[in-house]
């Protein structure tokens, strides 16, 4: 389940309504999945959603038999982090529910003003919560941060990027600064086939880039297991 924040006004001078055609060619935040085993560090960034439209993923916190609401900006194994409307120590025990999947039981590992830290007691499977993530409609697709390099290729020059996370619908990637918006690119990751794309957003050496087509999710969850596996092996 994902719900709209708020789009700021900021580096495209002008707030757009959630439904406008131009969300796909801006940087649209949303929930962000991990593979990593450790729960979300103290961002350190002190700036919340000033410059991006947000979408983030509604979750549900069951604390002292009372039911709270929380923003999720972040997941991965060990924990996540979230947005919270409710003050919480560190330290409390809570647990948490999710649109699908079973309850979390965790703790909360740091506070700073609306954004906390959550560890969970066990580690999940991210990769069976994205596998499960096709079910009912959503606005956006799964974010997952990845540790990769792609080849982004621009007419006869190729661009070795970092590619910071994935979805089945583009990638975001850091490296050259010389593909401008609209740029007509193809975009090789590992093993997985050859995606051409079109750059959507440019923030400083950051590139958003939208696929022509999307992967298929089970394509793009057998990757993400694949680099999980090497990582683990390493």
């Amino acid at each position: 389940m994902l719900a709209r924040i708020h789009v700021s006004e900021g580096a495209w001078g002008r707030t757009a309504p959630w439904w406008s055609a131009s969300v796909d060619e801006m940087q649209v935040e949303t929930t962000l999945y991990s593979l990593s085993e450790s729960a979300p560090p103290v961002p350190r960034d002190r700036r919340d959603g000033e410059r991006h439209m947000t979408l983030f993923r509604v979750g549900s916190m069951l604390v002292e038999g009372r039911r709270e609401l929380c923003l999720i900006k972040n997941i991965s194994a060990g924990g996540m982090m979230v947005r919270a409307y409710c003050d919480l120590p560190v330290g409390t025990r809570l647990t948490i529910e999710l649109k699908s999947g079973q309850p979390i039981v965790g703790e909360v590992g740091w506070v700073r003003e609306s954004q906390m830290g959550l560890k969970f007691d066990r580690p999940i499977d991210v990769i069976e919560m994205l596998s499960n993530s096709s079910e009912g409609p959503r606005p956006r697709m799964p974010r997952v941060e990845i540790t990769a390099y792609a080849m982004v290729r621009e007419g006869a020059s190729t661009y070795r990027m970092r590619v910071h996370d994935i979805s089945q619908g583009g990638v975001k990637v850091e490296g050259t600064d010389t593909l401008g918006r609209d740029a007509e690119v193809v975009v090789t990751l590992g093993t997985l086939p050859p995606q051409p794309g079109t750059v959507r957003w440019r923030d400083g050496r950051f590139t958003g880039i939208t696929f022509n087509r999307l992967l298929p999710l089970p394509v793009l969850v057998s990757w993400l297991q694949e680099q999980q596996n090497r990582s683990r092996a390493a």
